[in-house]
């Protein structure tokens, strides 16, 4: 029998992961915000595709199926706290609530954890973000662990047609901050979503995992890769900017946990994978 999946969110992340779980066999539902992201979804041919807000009790109410897999995985929209809770938490209570039988994981972000001294942080590290969305996105985790969700705490995410700080570095608008000593922990988009796939199977339900590269890199160290593979200078030195949405940290974040489930990224570190999105034929220079 074919696996019913519904994927919550079905955008940068969550379609290629469909897409990869409909070649594998799955019966994909997507549920998206908006009726543009729906119309957009029309080629893939889901077996259903839901829009409107996964906080929404009508919609739920619209669901009639038991899915065997749910994926929650969307966006923030427009990043307020008032968007986390509605995505995030509520949407999560929502979830479990409304498929309690189902295999549920829920994608969080290794931003919730606020270690500044570049430190090697593990699951079992202090998860108690000081920023209001950090905040709402730790209750929502506990909120998914609690019903036995698995849940996969992302690095920040770049790949094709996404990547901030390098897009930054390419229009000459990158500042180092400060000493540029602290660390940026990252992964590609293709290696994120093998994650998933990997702990539908393997994930221990009740359980975090880290999902990042093998390689924390300073800004210091991430913008000198980036001048001699674009044959640009290196940005000028600024101020720290500490008014950031997801905060100002400095840790190194370990994957070692999913990686003893048999995970391994295919870019190891940020330098194999722009080099792979940007289509240098070259050796990339190893600083």
């Amino acid at each position: 029998m074919q696996p019913k999946t519904l994927l919550i969110g079905c955008g940068y992340i969550g379609l290629p992961l469909a897409l990869r779980l409909k070649e594998a066999g799955h019966d994909v539902s997507a549920w998206v915000h908006s009726a543009e992201s729906a119309k957009a979804l029309a080629p893939h041919q889901f077996h259903r595709v839901i829009a409107g807000s996964v906080a929404e009790p009508r919609l739920w109410d619209s669901v009639t199926e038991n899915f065997d897999l749910v994926i929650h995985c969307a966006s923030s929209g427009g990043g307020s706290e008032a968007d986390y809770e509605q995505v995030f938490l509520k949407g999560t209570l929502m979830m479990n609530t409304r498929q309690p039988r189902s295999r549920r994981l829920f994608v969080s972000s290794t931003s919730v954890y606020r270690q500044n001294e570049g430190e090697i942080v593990t699951e079992k590290s202090e998860a108690e973000p000081d920023t209001a969305t950090g905040r709402v996105l730790r209750v929502a985790e506990k909120v998914a662990l609690g019903a036995d969700a698995t849940v996969l705490r992302s690095a920040g995410i770049y790949g094709p047609k996404r990547g901030v700080l390098f897009e930054r570095f390419r229009r000459g608008e990158a500042i180092i901050e400060g000493d540029g000593l602290r660390f940026i922990n990252q992964i590609h988009q293709r290696d994120l979503v093998e994650a998933m796939i990997h702990l539908i199977g393997a994930g221990a339900p009740g359980e975090i995992y880290n999902a990042t590269d093998d390689t924390p890199v300073t800004y210091r160290d991430y913008y000198a890769w980036c001048s001699k593979f674009l044959s640009q200078p290196m940005p000028p030195h600024g101020p720290l900017n500490t008014e950031r949405k997801r905060g100002l940290t400095n840790k190194r974040v370990s994957n070692a946990k999913l990686r003893a489930t048999g995970w391994a990224p295919m870019y190891p570190s940020f330098r194999e994978g722009l080099t792979a999105d940007h289509g240098k034929r070259v050796k990339a220079p190893v600083l």
